[in-house]
């Protein structure tokens, strides 16, 4: 199967508290070239999505306890930036009336059991069309004596390039992106192939000896403490 659009750079995450088809959901999305966690039940949910960004969230309605659609609202009624999560609600009740409800609870699909794994794949790419916006890197950034390009992913120190790895460049971009304002470190944890808070603030350290004049009291590269980390470019 050709892997859609978006998918190899899409974090899913399925809620569903049946085990098997948990797994299956996983397995096959994995399959499709996306990246998926999966959570049994709202309540592990609502944690991961508290601590994690996620594309798009895959929720099954009929759950003990909270349901899909609850869970559903109270995505909805979060700040903005997590009430933007795209949500496609799987259920075995089919009638218009349950549809209805669904979207009405702020689902931006709905898709009935059972169904094939194709189609929720298809259904998935078609809602990330429809949502992601490519990022738009900001235009070169002054950082005292260096100078680094968010689209180029280049750091120049007047003429001469400093040499930066993949996961420097990416940790810069990000920063970069939310110039002067906190980023979170488990959000960077995120672009980051250790995908651990420990790495990222190595990156961090390494990246201050290349830009700051003084790397033990950084101007450019600050921690903010409890949150992360701010690019404060001149």
């Amino acid at each position: 199967m050709a892997i859609p659009v978006h998918a190899t750079q899409s974090h899913l995450l399925v809620v569903d508290d049946d085990d098997r088809i948990r797994d299956l959901l996983k397995e096959y999305l994995g399959r499709a070239g996306f990246r998926v966690t999966g959570a049994a039940s709202a309540s592990v949910a609502r944690r991961f999505l508290e601590t994690l960004d996620f594309d798009l969230a895959v929720i099954d309605v009929m759950m003990p306890g909270e349901d899909g659609l609850a869970l559903t609202r109270w995505l909805r009624g979060r700040p903005v930036a997590g009430a933007m999560t795209p949500v496609l609600i799987l259920t075995a009740r089919d009638l218009p009336a349950d549809r209805i409800e669904g979207l009405g609870a702020g689902a931006d699909d709905y898709l009935a059991k059972p169904f094939e794994p194709r189609e929720l794949v298809l259904r998935i790419a078609a809602i990330l069309r429809r949502t992601t916006t490519p990022p738009k890197f900001v235009q070169p950034l002054g950082l005292g004596l260096c100078r680094f390009d968010p689209a180029r992913g280049e750091l120049m120190r007047g003429d001469s390039p400093i040499r930066l790895t993949e996961a420097e460049v990416r940790l810069l971009r990000q920063l970069a992106l939310a110039a002067h304002s906190p980023v979170d470190r488990l959000r960077l944890a995120r672009e980051d192939a250790a995908a651990s808070c420990r790495a990222v603030d190595i990156h961090v350290t390494r990246l201050r000896r290349k830009i700051e004049a003084d790397p033990g009291n950084p101007r450019y590269l600050q921690t903010v403490r409890g949150v992360g980390y701010m690019l404060a470019p001149d």
